[in-house]
């Protein structure tokens, strides 16, 4: 049976997509910004827009790093106000379930789906680091076995309370202690749907118990197919079937008028979106000493990198990502002297994320490809533009998507979970 595709947009904020020097390069914090990706996501009639969520600006050597200096407005603020300027679009949001409470949330949750008529969606993350963790009272962090156990019981405490409505709740865990009476009627939805994207076994095990769809990085064909097995292999200890749960990799994209274009303007928006310091800065991620003497067009650096506890880069994913810096540092400089790659043009190499580069007609084929063969339900689109980075693919490539039969042409019901087809 040929399967229907699920998009998204994801707001993207601050990050190494989005190229700044680009003329129709907007604000990331003004509303009119916020208003345009998701109307423009409506239009196309997207399943939702999806906003991360940072609670504490990345340093970099002491400093905030340069990608941060925006700032990151509250995702319910955002999100509330999105909902009075959209009708159908779902509104996702990711909440942390380390730092937050479980009465809190649910209240923020339930009130959102019902001003935006059925239209809310929960990312549950947690936090890793200390570092984010001094932004709290609470302080610290847990391991990662403790964050997915309380991010568990935070869930299933918050969906007592979404089923209780107005009315008593009580709940008493190693992690909750809390009884009362909830403030907010049952909403449209029951309970918003539930987004999660975690990739550790903890994290798919989490998702297979709990969540409606999942958020993920593999978006080529078979590491998008040994994911998509792995995970929905993993519904059934749990009473549920693989159409229960929506995988979407998060995937970027460039267009172009032929497959030739396309290629040629994507190495531009590499080079842009890595400029020579922003190399410099990657590289001191992985090397965890200060590089900025270094060149970015020459060499890579002929020292090692530093290990131990204290990293250069505070609150960057980098610090999980290379777990095992020599053995990183080794490939690449490997890499470099194979290809004869300076340390802008390494960094261009191993930190791509283009996933979808051609003319409309081939990136429409390859989306549908991927869809058909188990890769994935659909995608969760990172424009490298904002605010106007979508308008282009939804005026050429969703067409050729709902000529072929595997896209909506328009929205069949009210809520979110009525987009995504889940109970």
């Amino acid at each position: 049976m040929t399967k229907q595709i699920h998009l998204a947009a994801h707001f993207p904020g601050v990050n190494n997509t989005t190229v700044w020097s680009d003329p129709q390069a907007g604000s990331h914090i003004e509303f009119d910004s916020f208003v345009h990706l998701a109307q423009t996501a409506e239009r196309a009639k997207f399943d939702f827009f999806f906003l991360a969520e940072g609670l504490r600006l990345r340093e970099q050597g002491g400093q905030i790093y340069d990608l941060d200096v925006v700032g990151r407005p509250d995702t319910f603020t955002v999100l509330a106000a999105l909902a009075a300027v959209t009708d159908r679009l779902g509104l996702a949001g990711t909440i942390n379930s380390t730092f937050n409470e479980p009465y809190e949330v649910a209240r923020q949750f339930a009130s959102l789906d019902h001003l935006s008529g059925g239209r809310a969606a929960w990312n549950v993350v947690t936090s890793w680091d200390a570092f984010t963790g001094e932004n709290f009272r609470r302080g610290g962090f847990l391991a990662q076995e403790d964050r997915y156990t309380r991010a568990e019981s935070f869930l299933r405490t918050a969906w007592k309370l979404f089923d209780t409505g107005i009315g008593r709740f009580e709940h008493r865990d190693q992690h909750f202690d809390i009884s009362g009476t909830f403030g907010v009627p049952q909403s449209p939805q029951g309970r918003p749907v539930i987004l999660q994207a975690g990739d550790s076994h903890e994290g798919r095990e989490f998702a297979a118990a709990t969540a409606d769809a999942i958020f993920s990085r593999y978006g080529t064909l078979e590491a998008g197919q040994k994911f998509y097995h792995d995970v929905k292999g993993r519904l059934a200890k749990y009473g549920r079937t693989p159409d229960q749960l929506v995988i979407l990799p998060a995937a970027t994209f460039v267009l172009g008028d032929t497959d030739a274009d396309a290629q040629e303007k994507a190495a531009v928006v590499r080079r842009q979106q890595v400029s020579g310091a922003t190399a410099i800065r990657f590289l001191e991620q992985v090397w965890n000493r200060d590089l900025s003497g270094y060149d970015p067009d020459g060499p890579l650096p002929e020292v090692e990198p530093l290990t131990g506890e204290n990293t250069i880069a505070k609150g960057r994913a980098s610090v999980r990502m290379f777990k095992d810096p020599a053995a990183t540092v080794k490939e690449w400089r490997e890499k470099a002297a194979a290809k004869n790659l300076s340390i802008r043009d390494l960094v261009i190499d191993v930190s791509a994320r283009q996933t979808f580069v051609g003319s409309a007609d081939s990136v429409a084929t390859e989306i549908n490809d991927l869809v058909q063969q188990d890769a994935a339900d659909g995608f969760i689109l990172v424009p490298h533009v904002t605010p106007g980075g979508l308008d282009e693919f939804a005026d050429t490539v969703v067409p050729l998507l709902q000529e072929r039969g595997v896209f909506r042409e328009d929205y069949t019901g009210p809520t979110l979970r009525d987009h995504l087809g889940i109970r």
